[in-house]
């Protein structure tokens, strides 16, 4: 039921080229992101078995950031500075990700941004024989503009 998905693959742009800012910290560890933006619809229906029309309901703007662990230890250390117990306890009105991006140096810069984001879950996965350690934030936002 998605609106508007958004996976940048590199075909599309160039990660050397790409910038997330989250909490005024430019994420270096950056591994992958979703920002969607989904919108209840259902079918009306009167006399007949045709739906005479379509109506639109809630919107639900959520998405997900996935950093290496180094990142997501700062941005717990940057939430239990400001006094809260991790990331998943900052205020929503608190953070906004800012997604900057563009194929080649000469094209023109693209820019995703949620606002009023709040992370839902923080934890540590760990593989045996891993290289490093790959933390998918999930979160819910008030607004995603493309």
């Amino acid at each position: 039921m998605s609106a508007n998905n958004v996976n940048i693959t590199s075909a599309e742009c160039a990660w050397a080229n790409f910038e997330l800012k989250i909490l005024g910290r430019t994420v270096k560890g950056l591994r992958g992101f979703e920002f969607k933006k989904a919108v209840e619809k259902e079918h009306i229906f009167g006399a007949g078995d045709q739906p005479l029309d379509i109506q639109s309901g809630n919107k639900t703007p959520s998405g997900n950031i996935k950093v290496l662990g180094f990142e997501a230890d700062a941005m717990n250390r940057i939430a239990a500075a400001a006094g809260y117990g991790d990331i998943t306890e900052v205020p929503h009105e608190l953070i906004v990700i800012v997604c900057s991006f563009r194929k080649r140096l000469t094209d023109p810069i693209s820019t995703y941004v949620a606002t009023g984001v709040a992370f839902t879950e923080n934890g540590v996965t760990l593989d045996q024989n891993a290289k490093h350690r790959e933390i998918t934030l999930p979160f819910l936002a008030m607004n995603i503009s493309f």
